[in-house]
């Protein structure tokens, strides 16, 4: 028994077209499944109804994949992580081009967190030594998103 891969990101949205133009038009991911679904009852919370709107870079069995979750049966609720907090405060994506999409972000008007910068591949799990530039944008409702491109 192991671990393959991450099978998916689940992301809390407040405005489901909003995050969509970020997610789809500046990352450039593409929807595989946009559906009304009902939920069961998750750890003693009653039943949801949600609009999923499940996003792909590549399509596989093992391929990962972002599930944008805009709450139908309840206003949405919380506030997005602090970095470096406890908990999952932030997720980094592969990409082609760093400094394209961060201009496309810039275009659209996304705040950029961080500017690309390099980083070393060590910790990337690969020998020391290589560069990784990565930069930060924050999306629609407040989440940190990475995008790495190895150099």
């Amino acid at each position: 028994m192991k671990i393959r891969n991450v099978s998916h990101i689940a992301v809390g949205v407040r405005d489901m077209d909003r995050s969509l133009a970020f997610y789809r038009d500046v990352l450039g991911l593409h929807v595989s499944l946009d559906a009304i679904e009902e939920l069961p009852s998750i750890a003693g919370a009653p039943p949801l109804r949600r609009r999923g709107v499940y996003l792909r870079w590549r399509e596989g069995a093992d391929e990962s994949f972002i599930v944008l979750d805009q709450q139908l049966s309840q206003p949405p609720f919380g506030e997005p992580p602090k970095t470096f907090q406890v908990g999952t405060h932030h997720w980094g994506l592969w990409v082609d081009d760093v400094e394209g999409m961060v201009a496309r972000a810039e275009a659209a008007g996304v705040p950029i967190v961080v500017r690309p910068a390099n980083g070393d591949t060590l910790a990337y799990g690969e020998p020391a030594g290589g560069t990784v530039r990565t930069a930060f944008l924050r999306d629609p409702d407040g989440n940190i998103v990475q995008l790495d491109q190895r150099a």
